[in-house]
């Protein structure tokens, strides 16, 4: 098993602060986060992943811009989003895009396509936010037909049709490896599974073994639609420190920070320390030292039979230098020892 599990990180690319405390420009964030990704691609990590939003307390509207810039700097590690909000883009387009990632980078482009968590690109694009679902099935379907690189016919309602058209650059390896986000509902699986795409598990809260019951769920569809095994992710939240207390210590301002400003614009109530604490140790929280954090992967990985874990390292307004310690760690100490456990 330890051969087939791969290890990446996740970022929505959040605004941070500087070590004197001070809020830093979106652009500094941007140059910040190529140089995570390199650290990344030096510490071992198999594929870094870089969300998209349109607000301001992220910095990345255009994922693929900064992961060209993080392959030109680097030489081995997978290049995707997390997640690409597929409903508000055209595919065809999109497709195109990271095709011309995949050329740049030899090979090391990926998507994770979702509906995303936030709606500001739909009225940003000119989208109604009452054709959520139609939007997301529709571009979905085609997306999954351009994956092949032959001509396609496709028609739908929310654009235009195609007739044997070809989309151009095409891939050296066959297609753009993708992804579809799952955040937690039986449809999102099965219809995963009905386009016979490998989906990736957000897994934000809870003990993730619930997750349990989506995982048969997922190959059980891919049987039934006649497709063939497909990989299984998980993306998780969670932050890598010497020591279990410094983890924690160091983490839980900024995630509070992170929560409590969506909990406003959403109803919810404001993250509390019992909560943060409950979900390290019986929950969806990677936080901790290197050997609490990777026994915690090690079992996840098992319990879902995983083919990829992505940690989402950063969560809140935590300084660059502190998220490159937790890189650092995670591909240096973490990964090495859940391959140990795995074994």
């Amino acid at each position: 098993m330890a051969q087939q599990v791969q290890f990446g990180l996740d970022t929505f690319g959040d605004v941070s602060l500087d070590d004197d405390g001070h809020v830093k420009s979106q652009a500094q964030v941007l140059r910040d986060l190529v140089d995570q990704g390199i650290a990344a691609d030096r510490a071992g990590i198999d594929s870094i992943n870089i969300g998209e939003h349109h607000r301001d307390d992220f910095a990345v509207s255009a994922p693929d811009l900064v992961l060209a810039a993080i392959a030109s700097r680097t030489s081995r590690i997978s290049l995707g989003t997390a997640v690409t909000v597929l409903s508000s883009d055209d595919p065809v387009r999109l497709y195109e895009r990271f095709a011309t990632l995949d050329a740049l980078s030899s090979g090391r482009a990926e998507i994770t396509l979702g509906r995303g968590s936030f709606t500001e690109s739909f009225p940003l694009f000119g989208f109604d936010l009452a054709d959520f679902d139609l939007l997301f099935a529709e571009k979905l379907d085609l997306f999954s037909k351009l994956r092949s690189e032959q001509p396609i016919t496709w028609s739908g309602r929310t654009r235009s049709r195609l007739h044997e058209a070809n989309v151009f650059p095409q891939t050296e390896g066959g297609g753009v490896r993708t992804w579809i986000g799952i955040g937690g509902t039986p449809e999102s699986v099965v219809r995963a599974a009905h386009h016979g795409i490998p989906i990736k598990l957000a897994v934000i809260g809870g003990d993730p073994a619930r997750f349990a019951l989506y995982v048969d769920l997922y190959h059980r569809a891919l049987a039934e639609a006649g497709h063939p095994s497909q990989p299984v992710g998980v993306h998780a939240p969670g932050f890598v420190a010497e020591t279990d207390d410094e983890a924690r210590e160091l983490l839980f301002p900024h995630f509070k920070t992170n929560r409590d400003r969506m909990a406003r614009e959403r109803g919810g109530q404001p993250l509390t320390r019992e909560t943060f604490d409950r979900e390290v140790e019986r929950g969806a929280f990677f936080v901790g030292s290197p050997k609490t954090v990777a026994v915690k992967i090690a079992r996840v990985v098992r319990e879902l039979g995983l083919s990829r874990f992505d940690l989402k390292y950063a969560n809140g307004p935590m300084p660059h230098t502190q998220l490159l310690s937790s890189i650092g760690l995670y591909g240096t100490e973490v990964i090495p020892l859940v391959k140990d456990l795995l074994e």
